[in-house]
């Protein structure tokens, strides 16, 4: 199998040498001209050595993908049963399927071809990373979630993380089928959006909360104005025709300045939103999330990373004393009267993501924040851990709608 794989990619190679010798570089062609020129090359290939058709056309896909798309990794990012690939330098590939992370029989020829697909990847999205930037974050034409590190920080060669999201749209209905959410508090949720409540997402890495946060979001009555601020453009709502997707940006080495999510959130604000959609905060934009949530903008999103949502509350403390002086008992007034309900996923063993536990913030007991717990993980009769209802909601706006959810 390895000796065919490694047969196979010295053709494309050769014959990638060949089409690129024979392309007149003065114009630019389209791809139907390209894929021609790569058929008459392996035509020519064919005469002297009898190549099968599977073994052509795998060839031909092989060539065009090195010339016009990722190389081999287009063929991985293809693949819908893949949910992550991690390029460890250039021949080191591992690849993320239902949970399992396996190393794959694959790698560039050598780091200059990473080099290269690193900036055809940056370059798409109009973002820069090189030794003196040697960090980026960056999406491809579909959607996909790219992580890259260059050297010095990355001492074995680039590492590049690609995070691939389904193209068939994920619904709250599959969230239930696969045992993410249970349908009563799905139902729950639904209400709430509805209701405009300012909801926060929580949860550890990869544990499903970009996901949640576009379910959730498709629950946004169609007449809103809505703002989606991000990093890189994950997010797909369709249904909202007044929507606006705002991206951050690095400095350039021409002299364009950073453009921050704090930066982003505070534009925002002049945009007359309804509701927005905050990607992720991470650092000292927490403060300009929560004034954002606490003036008149009901029914906003946000996510973080976090062990439990208790923990959330501890961590969202710590970001807004990043950018701020404020005492903390203030700075838990803004989160409690910020923030609704908190939604925590975690990723199990086994690879199966799940809503762990939805909390109720109710304000301030002294210099304590106030939580209900709604829906937690408890252990049933049969011994199976199941998300279940605790407690009955105290706040009117969760209480009014719920169980009627459409």
């Amino acid at each position: 199998m390895v000796e065919e794989i490694v047969n196979t990619r010295e053709r494309i190679n050769r014959i990638r040498g060949e089409v690129l010798d024979s392309i007149d570089l003065s114009r630019d062609i389209s791809d139907e001209e390209l894929q021609r020129l790569i058929h008459e090359q392996i035509q020519k290939e064919a005469k002297s050595e009898y190549i099968p058709l599977s073994e052509r056309n795998r060839i031909g896909k092989g060539v065009f993908n090195s010339l016009r798309k990722l190389d081999f990794i287009q063929d991985l990012l293809e693949n819908e049963e893949i949910t992550e690939i991690m390029i460890n330098g250039p021949d080191c590939i591992f690849t993320e399927q239902s949970g399992n992370v396996t190393k794959q029989d694959l790698k560039f020829e050598s780091r200059e071809k990473l080099e290269d697909m690193i900036q055809q990847i940056v370059s798409s999205c109009n973002r820069t990373v090189n030794e003196k930037d040697p960090i980026a974050d960056a999406r491809l034409a579909d959607g996909c979630r790219v992580n890259i590190v260059l050297s010095p920080p990355a001492m074995e060669g680039p590492v590049v993380t690609i995070r691939r999201f389904p193209k068939k749209e994920i619904t709250m209905a599959d969230l239930i089928r696969w045992g993410t959410i249970t349908k009563e508090a799905a139902d729950f949720l639904q209400a709430a959006v509805k209701a405009g409540s300012n909801i926060f997402v929580s949860g550890g890495t990869s544990s499903g909360k970009t996901t949640m946060l576009n379910v959730l979001s498709g629950f946004i009555p169609r007449a809103l104005r809505v703002i989606c601020i991000e990093d890189s453009a994950e997010l797909r709502i369709k249904h909202i025709p007044n929507l606006i997707r705002l991206e951050t940006r690095n400095s350039t080495a021409e002299g364009c300045e950073d453009i921050t999510i704090r930066d982003l959130i505070r534009c925002s604000l002049r945009m007359r939103p309804d509701r927005l959609i905050i990607g992720e905060v991470r650092g000292a934009e927490a403060m300009d999330m929560l004034q954002a949530f606490n003036t008149g903008h009901e029914g906003s999103m946000s996510t973080g990373h976090a062990n439990t949502a208790e923990d959330m509350l501890l961590r969202l403390e710590a970001m807004v004393l990043m950018g701020t002086k404020l005492p903390i008992g203030a700075i838990r007034r803004q989160i409690s009267t910020g923030i609704d309900l908190i939604v925590h996923l975690s990723r199990q063993r086994n690879g199966q993501r799940r809503v762990e536990e939805i909390i109720e913030i109710l304000g301030i007991s002294g210099e304590e924040i106030k939580k209900n717990v709604l829906f937690a993980i408890r252990t049933d009769a049969n011994g199976e851990s199941i998300l279940n209802k605790v407690n009955e909601p105290k706040k009117a706006k969760h209480s009014e709608g719920y169980g009627k959810a459409e």
